[in-house]
């Protein structure tokens, strides 16, 4: 007997069939995932679950008894529970108003919190989740925002707990600690359904496997008895390269030259962290990596280098050319592209088509308008060509509107929009995040060709395994300074650990 089972499971959307006849059973106890290319149906299959889509076919029953989930309040009533990929907290709330939002004690139209407070403590105790509940959730970190989606729905009692690409946002320190938690969850009587795209999460703590491709059930597999090569073959259809097999760079001549920079925080980034006397080179030919924990300054070296944030002190060259007080279009047009670290806030307009999401920097040039008034038939051929090259997929070709885009197809909008500029410097942030190994392996192809024919490429990533596959060479940040500048040939990941962590450093000598 399951403890749920999806039988024939069919969702629909204009111009799409995201769920096709698909049929998924979750056995208690277990840690299930849930495998497949971006936009092969998973997170819509568990929002039908969840009662956020109500499919045009199928029946879900739970323990062998059909039921009807009309909206999330059922799923509740039911146990189930979902943690979404972009949280739904309410950021001026604190971590206890948040957990018990929707199911809260009142007497007399008074909130009643002892015993919640009480409940909620002991949990977070029980699980080892060190987090002050009185905080408001806008002052806390992204992995202890996910920490309190986790409470939200133990809180509630669920036993079918859903997770939707948990780890995309978080550090290796918090992954691990996540997976530590779902084995103990799942050992106390909890049913988990686990949407991810990396394959290492899955070999680690799931027990089988479903793998979906472009909306349709591929096979479910023990995971103690396959492989992630298997694996990735299910997902994408074909033989897909889990390492990057590239040639010795030719490196050039520089193209970004950053001096002496300070910064005392930012508006826009973690403002815990200041830059402190930062200086690097990056030349044509070249990826160079910028590694370490998020929170340690990145973010603030990004808006420093793009012109979203001011700098302190210091000097930003691109090519020979000041830039340290270009306003934003004025170092574009010198030749720096930006993949940013978040698409939805920094790199699209959602509510956009997403023709007009390629002409974001690109709009008000001759190639796009004319006295004033954008040539639309221009932007559409356009679009179809990025579409074309970049083998973006979409329900409505260049007309789709990107919020309803999945996650990797949003990211090839960005890149293909970036790289069509022909830019000179590329900074790409966290550019395979929530990605499948389809998606991320096409990505690093295409920073390995920027790099191939001569143009810069400074990436930022916490992914050690992007970092030491990619990167020509590797600069570790720690609480806004770098402290290490190493070869990814003769560096293990140990020691990069422990430069990312400040258990190490190196005096660091800029060329």
């Amino acid at each position: 007997m399951y403890i749920i089972e999806m039988r024939n499971i069919t969702k629909e959307f204009p111009g799409i069939i995201a769920n096709d006849d698909i049929t998924l059973q979750l056995k208690r106890n277990e840690i299930h995932a849930l495998l497949g290319e971006n936009g092969a149906g998973k997170s819509t299959l568990m929002s039908v679950l969840f009662g956020l889509y109500k499919p045009e076919k199928g029946r879900i029953f739970k323990n062998d008894e059909e039921v009807n989930i009309t909206g999330p309040g059922d799923a509740n009533l039911l146990g189930i529970g979902m943690v979404h990929q972009h949280f739904k907290l309410v950021h001026n709330f604190t971590v206890l108003e948040n957990i018990v939002l929707g199911v809260e004690t009142t007497k007399s139209g008074i909130l009643q919190m002892k015993e919640a407070r009480e409940k909620v403590l002991a949990l977070s105790k029980r699980y080892g989740f060190d987090i002050d509940i009185d905080k408001e959730v806008r002052h806390i970190s992204v992995g202890m925002q996910q920490r309190v989606e986790i409470l939200k729905m133990l809180y509630r009692d669920n036993e079918i707990l859903i997770f939707d690409e948990p780890t995309a946002v978080l550090t290796p320190q918090e992954i691990e600690a996540l997976m530590k938690t779902m084995k103990n969850m799942a050992a106390e009587g909890k049913s988990i359904l686990f949407i991810t795209h990396k394959l290492d999460e899955i070999m680690q703590v799931a027990d089988r496997c479903s793998v979906l491709r472009k909306g349709r059930m591929i096979g479910t597999v023990d995971v103690a008895s396959t492989s992630k090569e298997e694996l990735s073959e299910m997902m994408v259809g074909r033989k897909v390269a889990l390492s990057l097999d590239k040639e010795e760079a030719r490196v050039g001549e520089t193209i970004l030259k950053v001096r002496n920079l300070c910064q005392q925080g930012t508006k826009y980034g973690s403002g815990k962290n200041k830059l402190k006397d930062i200086s690097f080179d990056v030349k044509a030919g070249e990826i160079l990596c910028i590694a370490g924990i998020e929170g340690n300054g990145q973010t603030d070296l990004v808006y420093a280098l793009t012109g979203l944030e001011g700098i302190d002190s210091g000097e930003i060259f691109m090519e020979g050319n000041s830039i340290t007080k270009a306003k934003i279009r004025q170092r574009t047009e010198s030749g720096i592209a930006h993949i940013p670290e978040d698409r939805h806030k920094h790199g699209l307009v959602l509510n956009y088509s997403l023709a007009y999401n390629t002409i974001l920097q690109t709009y008000y040039t001759s190639a796009f308008q004319k006295n004033g008034f954008l040539r639309r038939p221009t932007i559409m051929e356009h679009a179809k060509n990025l579409i074309n090259r970049f083998d973006i997929r979409s329900g409505q070709g260049e007309e789709t509107i990107t919020r309803s885009m999945s996650g990797g197809n949003q990211q090839k909008i960005i890149l293909a929009r970036e790289i069509d500029r022909d830019p000179k410097l590329l900074i790409a942030v966290q550019p395979t995040r929530g990605l499948d190994v389809g998606a991320i392996e096409y990505i690093h192809k295409q920073l390995l060709a920027q790099r191939d024919s001569g143009k810069a490429v400074l990436l930022i990533s916490l992914e050690l395994e992007e970092v030491m596959n990619v990167s020509d060479r590797i600069l570790v940040m720690y609480e806004g300074e770098i402290v290490a500048d190493v070869d990814p040939k003769q560096v293990t990941f140990q020691e990069l650990g422990l430069y990312m962590s400040g258990a190490k450093r190196d005096e660091v000598v800029v060329v």
